[in-house]
């Protein structure tokens, strides 16, 4: 079995997942993991799937495309190529949030102090809706910081950084963040 990772991009309507994972059980493929999100009104779906040793990679591309193209979504086939595997050092959830005004270089801003202190996102949900109405922009981190990090000096950078942006930010430990949100 070969790891393959499909992406499907297009214009989100009812069915899409149905018939993804159709054609994939068709060709005996395992889902392994998806992530699926539709950003405006685009869908995006991200397939991890085992496909048996006799499927060519191009054959699979070539039957998706023309059962997945007539619907408007276009689909990209790629092996999934393990380089040398990145083993996360010990590391605790939190969760980063950040509201302001919506303008150019805010994911770049917050994510490159990220960057400078190893931390790894593990998921981002960035909702740009309001112009200059603060609470209607917002960006969700899920990351992970490693039990390393200078935790005051981390949060200081990001404060200092989020100013700058004129973002309002929140650093919470995920299981205190999970806790407050529950419904």
């Amino acid at each position: 079995m070969n790891k393959t990772v499909i992406s499907v991009l297009g214009y989100d309507k009812p069915g899409i997942i149905a018939s993804v994972s159709r054609i994939l059980s068709d060709h005996r493929c395992n889902i392994e993991d998806v992530s699926q999100t539709i950003l405006q009104s685009e869908f995006v779906g991200v397939f991890v799937v085992t496909r048996p040793d006799d499927l060519d990679e191009a054959d699979l591309l070539r039957d998706l495309t023309s059962k997945l193209e007539p619907m408007g979504l276009s689909v990209v086939v790629k092996p999934m190529v393990r380089q040398q595997e990145w083993v996360p050092p010990p590391s605790e959830p939190f969760i980063i949030t950040t509201t302001g005004p919506d303008r150019i270089g805010l994911v770049a801003g917050i994510t490159e102090v990220m960057a400078r202190h190893r931390i790894n996102i593990s998921n981002l949900k960035a909702v740009f809706r309001g112009g200059d109405e603060p609470m209607r922009n917002i960006m969700i981190y899920e990351v992970d910081i490693p039990l390393e990090t200078d935790q005051h000096a981390f949060r200081s950078d990001l404060c200092e950084r989020a100013l700058e942006l004129g973002l309002e930010i929140s650093l919470q430990h995920r299981h205190i963040f999970e806790a407050i949100h529950r419904v």
